[in-house]
This record gives C-alpha cells, sequence and structure tokens, in this order.
C-alpha cells in the first residue's frame, strides 16, 4: 500500500518537472482558447470581463489509491492598475491532498477567476489555501452568468475545471496555490514574487503574447 501511495505522488508530482514555462504559457493560451471558444460551455464572458484576477493551471494531475493528490504548474495574471489589459502572468503552483475510497489517474484543466481586489491580495500570500483563505464557488457556464447562484455571487473565487481523465471532476477545496520560483525565473531572468509581476510594471515575455492577446479579446470590460 505504502509504495504504491509513493508511486502515485511521484507520478502526479513529476510529469511536469521536464516542461518549460515558454512552452507551458502556450499551453495554457491553447487551453484558454478551446474553453471560450464554446460558449454554450465555456466560461461567461461578461464573468471574465468582471474579474480582477485569472489562475490557468492547464493539466493539473490527479492520481488516487485510497490516498490522493494533485499537482499542477500554471499562470496567474491580474488587472493592470488602470484596469485596461492585464499583467505580466506568474507562475503557481497546485497542491493538494484528498482521502477516500478512490483509484486511478487523471489530468484535469483548472481555471480560477478571483473577482475582487481582497481575494486578489488574498492570492498573492506565499501560501494561498482555497475555501481557508477565500470563500470559493463552482462558477457557473454558458454565454452569460445570468444562472449565477447566490453563493457565486458573494464567492471571491470562481473556479472551473475540464476533465480528461477517469475522474468525473476536481475538487479543489482545500487545494494550496503557491508561487513557482523556477519558473519565473526562467522568465523574467531573476528570481522575483508573483506580487511584483502581477502588480507592478513588469513587461510581459514574449511567450505570453498570445495568452494576453486571447484575454484582452474576451475580458474587455464595458
Amino acid at each position: 500500500m505504502n509504495k504504491t501511495c509513493l508511486a502515485i505522488v511521484a507520478l502526479t508530482g513529476g510529469l511536469l518537472q521536464g516542461a518549460v514555462a515558454p512552452d507551458a504559457l502556450d499551453s495554457t493560451a491553447d487551453m484558454m482558447t478551446e474553453i471560450m471558444s464554446a460558449p454554450d460551455k465555456g466560461i461567461p464572458q461578461d464573468l471574465l470581463g468582471k474579474a480582477q484576477c485569472i489562475v490557468a493551471v492547464p493539466g493539473v494531475k490527479k492520481g488516487a489509491f485510497i490516498f490522493g493528490g494533485k499537482y499542477g504548474k500554471g499562470f496567474m495574471l491580474c488587472r493592470k492598475s488602470s484596469g485596461v489589459g492585464w499583467s505580466a502572468p506568474a507562475a503557481v503552483r497546485v497542491e493538494g491532498g484528498s482521502f477516500g475510497f478512490q483509484i486511478g489517474v487523471s489530468e484535469t484543466d483548472v481555471v480560477m477567476l478571483v473577482m475582487n481586489e481582497v481575494g486578489a491580495k488574498k492570492l498573492l500570500a506565499s501560501k494561498f489555501t482555497l475555501g481557508a483563505d477565500a470563500s470559493v464557488a463552482a462558477g457557473p457556464v454558458g454565454r452569460t452568468s445570468s444562472a449565477e447562484t447566490d453563493a457565486q455571487m458573494h464567492a471571491e473565487i470562481l473556479t472551473y475545471s475540464r476533465s480528461r481523465g477517469v475522474f468525473a471532476g476536481l475538487s479543489l477545496q482545500g487545494a494550496t496555490l503557491r508561487p513557482d520560483d523556477d519558473w519565473n525565473k526562467e522568465l523574467y531572468g531573476k528570481a522575483m514574487p508573483n506580487r511584483d509581476i502581477v502588480m507592478g510594471s513588469t513587461p510581459a515575455p514574449a511567450s505570453a503574447g498570445k495568452l494576453l492577446a486571447l484575454l484582452n479579446k474576451y475580458s474587455s470590460r464595458k
């Protein structure tokens, strides 16, 4: 049993070790393009337009044999102080565990919309736990957010997931987000905290161009 659990942890934690940040930005842009190109099932554009920050993590790996684990790497971007356009991307890691009768391995795309500045400030802490440090709700899907529930309207963070594996979905309650210093250093040539990247005037790397263009297209504020 212990050997099996260790193998699951090694699988979920090791699959992204060879990824490089510029390629990961391309993968993130491709994921968002696919999601936003399906308006009847994707993220409502009006909600994306209201969001203060976005966290996008393609291919979160989840493995379980009684004990479970999640691991993924992606990026967060926040609105510029002017309210027009998006910041440079800052790298993040999603980590979390679970316990229950479960078995299998899956891969899930995860998107989080941070709906206000309070949630954004919490997200920029050195360690952030979903559901504990900020209120979280599953986001509505479709062309508009008219199907929002009261919980969704008051949540600081709305979560979305698109499963491609043997699990039907991914629970983010209790998962933690941390900065990924290695990818930030790779993108910007030096160690930089996520707060300085998304709240300052850090120029975005050329590899972020596709992702920024897509976000600007779908999230313009009226």
